[in-house]
């Protein structure tokens, strides 16, 4: 008896070693992946930082103070100001020099040539964000991107489910906690100041991080 307990302790053992934790995600295939845009492949913090100073003469705000999705709720800054800065991103981000966050755009371009890219954002106009994609990503890896102008925050999962993806990376972790709710969705949010210590989803701080999970 004493000899059984201790292999069947071995087995478990052995069994604990080896076993795939739940929330760890082994591969995603380029196929199965969407993409938020602000705040995941668009550095949209800094052009609105820039833009403050710039055209408002607001200074002295980082990256870092940023803690709250709504910038009202953490900066002292008026309304129609953070109305007019995020207003000239969304009518002409290419005017306002948006720029992709590091490494966004070769890992993108890497994911493009193995399968269709697909975009869901909450931006309402389509256009002016279908230019700037193409103008980060190049003309030949967006034209057969899949972009979806949502004009609202809420309600992603459908366009998810209906683009046949498994996996979405959103910066809003309200969206990813609504994604993993469906349970056929895995949500990875992208690390940044407004989402930290408010989840307990699987997240990524860089495109390096999503690359090595498509095994690029």
């Amino acid at each position: 008896m004493q000899l059984l307990a201790m292999f069947v302790k071995d087995v478990r053992r052995t069994e604990q070693k080896y076993r795939k934790p739940r929330n760890i995600i082994m591969r995603i295939e380029p196929s199965a992946i969407g993409f938020d845009i602000d705040g995941v492949v668009a550095d949209t913090t800094e052009a609105f930082i820039r833009i403050l100073n710039k055209k408002y003469g607001i200074s002295g705000i980082t990256a870092a103070d940023i803690v709250e999705f709504d910038v009202c709720q953490c900066l002292n800054i008026e309304p129609e100001i953070v109305e007019g800065t995020f207003a000239a991103l969304l009518t002409d981000p290419i005017a306002a020099e948006m720029r992709p966050l590091p490494g966004a755009v070769s890992v993108l371009q890497c994911l493009g040539r193995q399968a269709p890219l697909t975009f869901i954002t909450a931006r309402p106009l389509r256009r002016p964000i279908a230019d700037w994609l193409s103008h980060v990503l190049g003309r030949e890896t967006f034209q057969n991107s899949n972009l979806i102008a949502m004009g609202d925050h809420d309600g992603k999962a459908s366009h998810i489910r209906k683009a046949g993806l498994n996996y979405f990376v959103d910066d809003r972790y309200e969206t990813c906690v609504e994604l993993e709710t469906g349970g056929d969705i895995t949500p990875l949010v992208f690390t940044q100041p407004w989402n930290k210590g408010r989840h307990q989803l699987q997240s990524v701080s860089s495109w390096l991080e999503i690359a090595q999970l498509c095994h690029l």
